[in-house]
Order: structure tokens, then C-alpha cells, then sequence
């Protein structure tokens, strides 16, 4: 299945990520998992492209579009679900890796008790409580590998190089999803894995101009370090860690939820 320029534009132009607006938690990644598989990437942009009577910018529904994108793996997993939707919400789905730990730490801020985490994630994660939001739009595996050099869409000389794309989607981007933060007044917008800490900070800074941040050291598999600032309604949260292990290193993650707590 080919990408098409179109929809591809529309995705850029408009697709912020999965949930509500109106959510009390937002949690902002650097980018979408995924990107190593055009025929994944081009389901994606065609559904989204399909849902043009939403609003943009958008949020979607994680579980619909996870309906229409076929789940592609040559493991030993590959006879076991038909499309994203039976991998991550159907009957057998599988805990994800990065979701468990947000939804603890969702929980751990907001005082609740943990709940199952994979129940959680199949019937309610980013369904009233958290919105999963992307800095940059185009899915994009985590090992930061850049596919869109590939394509042949000559009037999209920005994709040539990951440098190149992330120059001309920030300023837009994030001034953007700024707004929406002044808007919706989230009690707690967690930015996570960001390897840009200076660049944003300056960007909420200027948006927001009373925004102070403190650096709060972190604690060894307990809290990762990260920055924090308070603006009306709305404490900010930017780490350059991401949410999960780091080579299935159980020495090299964090207690998600006190991390909420600590709040």
C-alpha cells in the first residue's frame, strides 16, 4: 500500500494524537511508536484522512483507528491478531510496555489505587481520564530511525532527513499544543522522552511568560529527573525518560506511580 501525499499532509497538518482535549492527564511523547512499515503508516493516514468531519486539531479514538491497521510481525505472534485492535484491547491483547507506566502514573497523581493495568488499558485508558499526545506527528520507531527519506514525494523535500522535518513542524506544533493547554487547563501535562529539554522549556516560557521550572533531581528506580513548572490550572512536567525499560532492564526503570505522588 502506497503513502499518498494527501493524506499524508492531512496527518501533519492536523493529527495530534488519541483521546480528549477535556482529559485531566495529557501525556505528550516525542512522537508516535511505529513508521517501519509503510502499509502501517499508510492505514494510519488513511483512516485519519476518512475522519475528516473531526475537528481540527484532532484527537481520535485510539481503539477505532487500531481497528483498521492490520497487525504485521513475522514472531511467533503473527497468527495471533488480525489487526492492532485484537493486540493491544481484544481478548488476548498485550500489555504495553509504555501505557502500563503511564497509567500508573496517572493513578499515582491523582491519588487513586493502581488497577489492573491490562484491564485498564483494554476498557478505559485514553477514553475520559488521559489523552496520548504526539509533539511530532509521523509515527516514528524508538530507536529515532527515519523511513520518510524513502518516499518519493518530491514536494516534500522536509522528510528527506529527520532535522530537516522536526524545523518546520515545531513552531507550529507546539505552539499549538500550548494553546491547548491554556484552553483546557489539564491539571497535570506530562512531556516524556524529549531530547529537546531546552527548546521547550524556552517555547513555554514565551507561551506562558510567568513559567519558572525547577529541575528536581531524580531517585534511582524510584523517579526519573525532570523539570516542573506551574502555570494557572496546570503543573508541567518535561523528562527525557521514557516509560519503559531500557533493554528489559528491570535496574533501568522508575516507579511510574510514586512518581505521580510525588506530585
Amino acid at each position: 500500500m502506497l503513502i499518498k501525499e494527501h493524506t499524508l499532509q492531512y496527518w501533519l497538518d492536523n493529527f495530534y494524537g488519541f483521546g480528549s482535549w477535556n482529559s485531566p492527564v495529557w501525556f505528550i511523547g516525542y512522537e508516535e511508536g511505529g513508521g517501519d512499515l509503510p502499509e502501517e503508516v499508510a492505514e494510519k493516514f488513511d483512516y485519519f484522512h476518512n475522519l475528516r468531519a473531526v475537528e481540527p486539531p484532532a484527537l481520535c479514538d485510539l481503539r477505532d483507528l487500531y481497528r483498521h491497521v492490520a497487525f504485521r510481525t513475522d514472531g511467533p505472534r503473527a497468527s495471533m491478531f488480525a489487526t492492532l485492535y485484537d493486540y493491544r484491547f481484544g481478548d488476548h491483547a498485550i500489555l504495553h510496555g509504555i501505557w502500563k507506566n503511564l497509567i500508573a502514573f496517572a493513578h499515582g497523581g491523582q491519588g487513586r489505587a493502581l488497577p489492573d493495568l491490562l484491564d485498564y488499558q483494554k476498557n478505559d485508558f485514553t477514553r475520559t481520564s488521559e489523552a496520548l499526545i504526539a509533539l511530532y506527528p509521523l509515527p516514528s520507531p524508538h530507536n529515532h530511525a527515519w523511513y520518510y527519506s524513502w518516499l518519493d514525494l518530491p514536494q516534500k523535500s522536509m522528510l528527506k532527513t529527520r532535522k530537516l522535518y522536526e524545523e518546520q513542524v515545531y513552531p507550529h506544533r507546539i505552539q499549538t499544543i500550548l494553546a491547548k493547554i491554556q484552553e483546557h487547563k489539564p491539571p497535570v501535562v506530562l512531556f516524556y522522552g524529549m531530547n529537546n529539554i531546552n527548546q521547550l522549556k524556552r517555547s513555554i516560557q514565551e507561551f506562558f511568560g510567568q513559567a519558572e521550572f525547577a529541575m528536581v533531581k531524580g531517585t534511582k528506580q524510584e523517579i526519573p529527573q525532570h523539570h516542573r513548572a506551574e502555570i494557572p490550572g496546570t503543573t508541567i512536567i518535561v523528562t527525557t525518560q521514557i516509560p519503559a525499560l531500557k533493554h528489559n532492564r528491570a535496574d533501568s526503570g522508575f516507579d511510574w506511580a510514586r512518581f505521580g505522588r510525588s506530585l
